[in-house]
């Protein structure tokens, strides 16, 4: 077992005993009170892309600025466009917000969901701090620096310049700069959950045993008393079901919290027969809601989900959820998307799941950091299990600031997203260039810091460029290799046999696949195509389909591969490369970076993974054509699939791996319609292309 929370060994800690409780036909239902409110500041925001000095006083004259909403990147364009030169240095941000004068009393706090990469922060001309890295939500204390019931300015200088103390120092990918997330002012009473916990929530639930029977949860709230006076205080949790009925209720003796003083309180509640969170079958949620009362008044509420579930990694039988095996076949994600970068919004969030979804995916990487709590929300709605990661990639700097940096994103990637039952896996970094001693330290400090912060979870780290048997795979408790043969090296055909040797030479270690693929343009075909060079022009979409065609039967037909994630979900920007036909952009999605166009090898994915119908013929893009020879292929998940060729019959065909061929067509001069039918599920299923010959 490893080491208990730290941070919870070191804080005073309350005890009680265990609460039991199961909702009935007549079970009483629970809404949270609203004792905390949050104001959305997104809008009206005066945005200066460059240095200017003065820039944060109250005074200070931006009516020349640009007029816009957050999120919002300045690299949108020029980050994406090839030549690797987009503007990476100062971008400032100002607002005016009137503090209503009913907030009176009340404890203010500025919250931003992400800024890249360092934000300073100030309120009226007061400075209220500074903070270092690019994905991770961050809080300032204002309470004092604001003016109720008066004008207030806000004032934002952000940085996105490289910066050897910060990760990441690289990556394949553009380092968006600006406010790119939400911000937002929350208000909350002098006596609450602690808000400056890393930006976390202040509650964490630690699930101790889960059975058919019945699940154990220690809830562990941390609260503060702001005021100048001590404060009689009651802490309740009530556990409440998908429907909103209370399944556990528990409230300890009152006890007294001293003035500007904060307490650590653990409540172990227990919930009979317990509706687990069983992944994309039955994803369900239970909400955990605490209460901080005193003289019988509710000052404060935080509600988190809870999702009950086990899991466990076998180095020879993979991952299983539950008690049961659970295969994990997935795709990475990057929070890029055209015309917008990196300001992402909510629904656009929404619209990347649901063709995760789509697709029948079990799991996402969502690299190479910490993403918008939007992405876990939806990913523990949705029953996808997650791989959480910090942008530890390619190179570390050899100092103790660093260190220091990577540490504290690594704590605000645990304790921000905590109790998302969606997060099975912290990574602790990604393909390090140098097998060193500076490295390796740096590695087997963050795998400590995993097991301090997270007794239950397990540490990743994905390998490559390196020996796949070096030092810098053996400190965290899983591995992971990005490989791509048939693409940077090799022959696709070769990836079972290399994971069969790395699982022969270390038996007792837990492999996955964290990358493969290909690029793919779409408005780039050829028939049977030999493999392109990667940072070449051609990257025709049939090799990518091809590549993945070879590859996932290699992975499915090998159970100790705990988990295998497709490298990307969509195109996304890198503003370093040139190549595909399309420069600034790694092609190697299965979704072009726009969400408009699912590739075929998208439909190869969804054939295997997916339960809905599907029926695709393929090269369908491929609509102009000068040979007359040609084949047709088409992924399915019907046992059999018919064609015809211009209302001429080629046959039907059955498939044991949902590829379905027809060779040796010949197409007319002219239209040539193709068209295939099947029967799935007992539903009539048909799709058609035409292809004009010249």
């Amino acid at each position: 077992m490893r080491r208990i929370l730290t941070w919870l060994a070191a804080a005073v800690m309350v005890v009680a005993a265990n609460v039991v409780a199961a909702p009935s036909a007549s079970a009483a239902t629970y809404t949270p009170p609203a004792a905390r409110q949050r104001v959305d500041l997104n809008s009206g925001w005066r945005f200066n892309k460059g240095d200017v000095a003065g820039a944060e006083a109250t005074a200070f004259n931006d009516s020349a600025w640009q007029q816009l909403s957050v999120p919002h990147t300045w690299n949108a364009a020029d980050g994406a466009d090839g030549g690797n030169n987009y503007y990476r240095g100062v971008g400032w941000y100002r607002r005016h917000y009137t503090v209503p004068a009913s907030f009176a009393g009340k404890m203010l706090f500025l919250q931003f969901a992400g800024a890249n990469q360092v934000a300073d922060v100030w309120v009226n001309g007061t400075y209220l701090g500074k903070h270092s890295g690019g994905y991770s939500r961050f809080r300032f204390g204002a309470t004092s620096a604001f003016k109720v019931g008066q004008d207030n300015v806000i004032a934002v200088k952000v940085n996105n310049a490289n910066n050897a103390d910060i990760a990441p120092l690289s990556a394949d990918y553009s380092f968006d700069g600006g406010i790119y997330r939400n911000v937002s002012l929350q208000v909350v009473d002098p006596l609450a959950v602690r808000m400056l916990d890393s930006a976390g929530p202040g509650v964490y639930l630690r699930q101790r045993s889960v059975t058919a029977a019945s699940a154990t949860v220690d809830v562990t709230t941390k609260l503060f008393n702001n005021n100048t006076s001590s404060r009689s205080v009651v802490v309740r949790t009530v556990i409440t079901d998908a429907a909103g009925n209370i399944v556990a209720d528990q409230s300890l003796p009152a006890r007294t919290v001293g003035a500007n003083a904060g307490v650590d309180v653990v409540q172990t509640v227990t919930i009979t027969n317990p509706h687990r969170w069983d992944g994309l079958a039955d994803p369900y949620l239970y909400n955990a809601n605490v209460e901080i009362r005193s003289s019988g008044v509710v000052t404060d509420v935080v509600t988190e989900p809870l999702g009950l579930r086990t899991f466990s990694v076998d180095p020879n039988t993979g991952f299983s959820l539950n008690g049961h095996p659970y295969d994990l076949h997935g795709v990475n994600l990057h929070q890029d998307r055209a015309d917008v970068g990196w300001a992402v919004n909510d629904a656009q969030h929404t619209q990347d799941f649901d063709l995760i979804r789509e697709i029948g995916a079990t799991t996402i990487r969502m690299a190479h950091y910490q993403h918008d709590q939007k992405d876990y929300t939806l990913a523990d709605q949705r029953g996808l299990v997650v791989w959480a990661e910090i942008p530890l990639v390619n190179d570390t700097t050899n100092s103790a600031a660093f260190t220091a940096n990577a540490r504290q994103q690594l704590i605000e990637l645990i304790r921000q997203n905590y109790n998302h039952p969606s997060i099975v896996f912290w990574g602790i970094g990604n393909e390090q260039r140098v097998d060193n001693t500076a490295t390796n330290t740096l590695l087997d400090s963050l795998a400590g810091l995993v097991n301090t912060e997270d007794p239950d979870r397990v540490s990743v780290y994905a390998s490559c460029c390196v020996s796949d048997t070096g030092a810098v795979n053996s400190h965290a408790e899983a591995s992971a290799y990005n490989k791509y043969f048939g693409w940077y090296s090799g022959s696709y055909n070769d990836l079972g046999g290399n994971l069969d040797s790395l699982h022969a030479a270390n038996p007792s270690r837990r492999i996955a696949l964290s990358e493969y693929g290909a690029g793919a343009s779409t408005v780039q075909h050829a028939l049977n195509p030999s493999p392109p060079s990667p940072g070449g022009q051609n990257h025709p979409e049939e090799y990518q389909a091809l590549l993945h065609e070879a590859s996932w039967k290699q992975l499915d037909a090998r159970q100790y591969i705990w988990g295998t994630y497709v490298w990307n979900m969509f195109d996304f920007a890198s503003d370093g490369r040139n190549e595909g036909g399309q420069p600034g952009i790694n092609d190697k999605g299965l979704v072009t970076r726009d969400r408009v166009t699912r590739k075929d090898a998208f439909y190869f994915y969804k054939a295997n993974w997916a339960a809905t119908p599907t029926l695709y013929i393929t090269s369908r893009r491929w609509a102009s054509r000068t040979t007359a020879a040609t084949e047709l292929k088409v992924y399915s998940n019907a046992a059999s699939v018919t064609a015809t060729l211009n209302g001429v019959s080629l046959g039907s065909r059955t498939s044991t791996d949902h590829i379905f061929k027809w060779t040796g067509v010949t197409l007319r001069a002219g239209a040539n319609t193709v068209q295939v039918t099947a029967t799935i599920n007992g539903t009539p299923v048909t799709d058609t292309v035409t292809w004009t010959l010249s």
